[in-house]
């Protein structure tokens, strides 16, 4: 479900978050209710034009792990690097093989909207979400959270994953 952005939505680029693969990152996903991982190559690695499984098997590729802290909502998916000029917030600075935050977010004033139906609802609890952008080569991933936190590896993907799956239920 793609949001409808206002003219309060503000893009800011994200310097310090280390930069994808711009051939072929293969990013990974993995969620459940309380924490979000995303993993994704860096662009230390050779570009692939077409990953096979051998390539997730490989051993000491630079690998960025991107945990974000109370996650409120995610998307993951389109547009990819041909069409991302596709998307609502390419017009404010947003580009491909990109990491953004977007102040004043409409995503995030229609997560409190959405909520405000409920007995206890406190706007002020939306205030410390902020929404990032994560744009891959060939799709881009989107969150509400509070923060998020790096670490960097090497390792292959395949053997990244489990790590990942232990953080996820730790």
């Amino acid at each position: 479900m793609m949001y409808q952005v206002d003219e309060k939505d503000k893009v800011i680029e994200l310097k310090d978050v280390p930069q994808s693969s711009v051939g072929s990152p293969l990013p990974v996903v993995l969620s459940n209710e309380y924490k979000t991982l995303l993993a994704y190559l860096l662009q230390d690695e050779p570009n692939w034009n077409n990953p096979t499984a051998e390539d997730f098997e490989k051993s000491g590729e630079p690998i960025a792990i991107v945990e974000f802290k109370n996650r409120r909502s995610l998307m993951f998916g389109s547009p990819n690097d041909e069409a991302f000029h596709g998307h609502p917030l390419a017009n404010r600075g947003l580009h491909s093989y990109g990491f953004f935050e977007v102040e004043n977010s409409s995503w995030i004033r229609k997560l409190e909207r959405m909520n405000s139906v409920h007995e206890y609802h406190k706007p002020e609890h939306f205030e410390k979400y902020k929404h990032f952008v994560f744009a891959f080569h060939d799709s881009t991933f989107e969150c509400v959270a509070e923060s998020f936190q790096i670490s960097i590896h090497e390792s292959s993907l395949e053997s990244i994953l489990s790590e990942i799956q232990k953080k996820l239920f730790n």
